[in-house]
Protein backbone atom coordinates (compact mmCIF):
# COMPACT_ATOMS: atom_id res chain seq x y z
CA UNK A 1 0.00 0.00 0.00
CA UNK A 2 1.57 3.56 -1.13
CA UNK A 3 0.73 7.15 -0.24
CA UNK A 4 -1.94 7.07 -2.73
CA UNK A 5 -4.02 3.95 -1.85
CA UNK A 6 -4.01 5.87 1.34
CA UNK A 7 -4.77 9.13 0.61
CA UNK A 8 -7.97 7.07 -1.71
CA UNK A 9 -8.67 4.73 1.87
CA UNK A 10 -9.13 8.69 3.36
CA UNK A 11 -11.59 9.85 1.18
CA UNK A 12 -13.89 7.26 0.38
CA UNK A 13 -14.07 7.04 4.30
CA UNK A 14 -14.92 10.79 4.28
CA UNK A 15 -17.35 10.66 1.07
CA UNK A 16 -18.58 6.91 -0.07
CA UNK A 17 -20.49 8.39 -2.73
CA UNK A 18 -17.42 9.69 -4.26
CA UNK A 19 -16.98 9.52 -7.87
CA UNK A 20 -14.43 8.48 -9.42
CA UNK A 21 -13.55 11.30 -11.55
CA UNK A 22 -13.85 13.28 -8.28
CA UNK A 23 -11.64 10.83 -6.16
CA UNK A 24 -9.12 10.88 -9.19
CA UNK A 25 -8.64 14.61 -9.00
CA UNK A 26 -8.24 14.73 -5.49
CA UNK A 27 -5.96 12.11 -5.37
CA UNK A 28 -4.04 13.40 -8.35
CA UNK A 29 -4.46 10.56 -10.53
CA UNK A 30 -6.62 9.99 -14.13
CA UNK A 31 -9.79 8.13 -13.34
CA UNK A 32 -8.68 4.61 -15.17
CA UNK A 33 -5.82 3.89 -13.05
CA UNK A 34 -7.96 5.29 -9.83
CA UNK A 35 -10.69 2.40 -10.07
CA UNK A 36 -8.32 -0.02 -10.72
CA UNK A 37 -6.69 1.21 -7.51
CA UNK A 38 -10.38 0.87 -5.44
CA UNK A 39 -11.33 -2.21 -7.22
CA UNK A 40 -7.72 -3.67 -6.03
CA UNK A 41 -8.59 -2.58 -2.44
CA UNK A 42 -11.98 -4.13 -2.45
CA UNK A 43 -10.50 -7.75 -3.66
CA UNK A 44 -8.22 -7.50 -1.10
CA UNK A 45 -10.63 -7.01 1.48
CA UNK A 46 -9.74 -3.85 2.39
CA UNK A 47 -12.60 -1.80 1.53
CA UNK A 48 -15.02 -4.09 2.77
CA UNK A 49 -18.13 -2.65 2.51
CA UNK A 50 -20.19 1.25 1.60
CA UNK A 51 -22.89 2.10 3.59
CA UNK A 52 -24.52 5.35 4.92
CA UNK A 53 -24.59 6.35 8.11
CA UNK A 54 -28.13 6.49 10.03
CA UNK A 55 -28.43 9.56 12.74
CA UNK A 56 -30.53 6.61 15.16
CA UNK A 57 -32.07 9.44 17.25
CA UNK A 58 -33.93 10.44 14.21
CA UNK A 59 -35.51 7.83 13.58
CA UNK A 60 -36.83 7.56 17.36
CA UNK A 61 -34.40 5.73 18.32
CA UNK A 62 -33.13 7.94 21.62
CA UNK A 63 -31.59 5.54 24.07
CA UNK A 64 -28.26 4.37 23.40
CA UNK A 65 -26.57 1.97 25.79
CA UNK A 66 -23.61 0.15 26.32
CA UNK A 67 -24.29 -3.78 28.36
CA UNK A 68 -21.43 -5.93 29.46
CA UNK A 69 -22.15 -9.27 29.56
CA UNK A 70 -20.21 -12.45 31.25
CA UNK A 71 -20.71 -15.75 31.18
CA UNK A 72 -20.95 -18.15 33.22
CA UNK A 73 -19.65 -21.04 30.85
CA UNK A 74 -17.41 -20.42 28.07
CA UNK A 75 -17.86 -24.04 26.17
CA UNK A 76 -17.93 -23.93 22.23
CA UNK A 77 -21.80 -24.74 21.99
CA UNK A 78 -22.45 -21.59 25.01
CA UNK A 79 -20.54 -18.94 22.48
CA UNK A 80 -22.06 -19.70 19.44
CA UNK A 81 -25.61 -19.84 20.98
CA UNK A 82 -24.48 -16.43 22.61
CA UNK A 83 -23.11 -15.09 19.57
CA UNK A 84 -26.05 -16.33 17.17
CA UNK A 85 -28.31 -14.22 19.85
CA UNK A 86 -26.21 -10.94 19.42
CA UNK A 87 -26.15 -11.37 15.61
CA UNK A 88 -29.63 -11.40 15.40
CA UNK A 89 -30.53 -8.70 18.18
CA UNK A 90 -31.84 -5.81 15.39
CA UNK A 91 -30.93 -3.36 18.92
CA UNK A 92 -27.67 -4.31 19.16
CA UNK A 93 -25.40 -2.33 16.61
CA UNK A 94 -22.28 -3.52 17.91
CA UNK A 95 -20.71 -6.63 19.60
CA UNK A 96 -17.31 -7.12 20.62
CA UNK A 97 -15.81 -10.13 22.72
CA UNK A 98 -13.43 -8.81 24.95
CA UNK A 99 -10.57 -9.66 27.41
CA UNK A 100 -10.80 -9.11 30.68
CA UNK A 101 -13.41 -8.83 33.32
CA UNK A 102 -16.60 -8.75 31.54
CA UNK A 103 -16.90 -11.42 28.11
CA UNK A 104 -19.07 -9.42 25.57
CA UNK A 105 -19.85 -5.24 25.19
CA UNK A 106 -22.85 -4.67 23.09
CA UNK A 107 -24.05 -1.27 21.65
CA UNK A 108 -27.86 -1.09 21.74
CA UNK A 109 -29.97 1.49 20.65
CA UNK A 110 -33.86 1.51 21.71
CA UNK A 111 -36.68 4.18 21.61
CA UNK A 112 -37.01 5.11 25.44
CA UNK A 113 -35.90 3.40 28.63
CA UNK A 114 -39.30 1.17 28.11
CA UNK A 115 -37.74 -0.48 25.78
CA UNK A 116 -34.61 -0.64 27.19
CA UNK A 117 -36.52 -2.73 30.03
CA UNK A 118 -37.90 -5.13 27.42
CA UNK A 119 -34.30 -5.40 25.68
CA UNK A 120 -32.81 -6.72 29.09
CA UNK A 121 -35.73 -8.63 30.43
CA UNK A 122 -37.00 -10.81 27.03
CA UNK A 123 -33.91 -10.72 25.11
CA UNK A 124 -30.63 -10.37 27.26
CA UNK A 125 -32.16 -12.73 30.27
CA UNK A 126 -32.95 -14.83 27.67
CA UNK A 127 -29.42 -15.84 26.35
CA UNK A 128 -27.97 -18.73 27.88
CA UNK A 129 -25.45 -19.26 30.62
CA UNK A 130 -25.24 -15.68 31.44
CA UNK A 131 -23.55 -14.49 35.07
CA UNK A 132 -23.60 -10.83 34.88
CA UNK A 133 -24.97 -8.23 33.28
CA UNK A 134 -24.12 -4.47 33.48
CA UNK A 135 -25.43 -1.49 31.44
CA UNK A 136 -24.05 1.50 30.70
CA UNK A 137 -26.56 4.18 29.32
CA UNK A 138 -24.62 7.30 27.02
CA UNK A 139 -25.37 11.01 28.19
CA UNK A 140 -23.89 11.68 24.82
CA UNK A 141 -21.37 11.39 21.93
CA UNK A 142 -18.03 13.02 21.82
CA UNK A 143 -16.77 10.94 18.80
CA UNK A 144 -18.55 8.53 16.21
CA UNK A 145 -17.79 6.43 13.38
CA UNK A 146 -14.19 7.99 12.65
CA UNK A 147 -12.10 7.01 9.58
CA UNK A 148 -9.71 4.13 9.69
CA UNK A 149 -6.75 6.05 8.77
CA UNK A 150 -4.03 3.33 7.72
CA UNK A 151 -0.38 4.51 8.67
CA UNK A 152 1.71 6.48 6.50
CA UNK A 153 4.32 4.62 8.16
CA UNK A 154 6.69 2.31 5.39
CA UNK A 155 6.09 -1.16 6.80
CA UNK A 156 9.35 -2.70 8.26
CA UNK A 157 10.87 -5.28 6.25
CA UNK A 158 11.24 -8.21 7.74
CA UNK A 159 14.91 -9.67 7.84
CA UNK A 160 15.48 -13.53 5.63
CA UNK A 161 14.08 -16.34 7.32
CA UNK A 162 12.09 -14.51 9.82
CA UNK A 163 8.22 -14.97 10.07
Amino acid sequence: MDSIDRQILRELQLDGRLANQDLAERVGLSPSPTLRRVRRLEEAGIIAAYQAVIDAGQLGLKVLAFVELTLGEHSTPTVEAVERSLVANESIIEAHMLAGDADYLVKVVVEDLEGFEHFIVHDIRAIPHLASVRSHFAFGTVKATAPVLPSTRPQRRRAAGRP
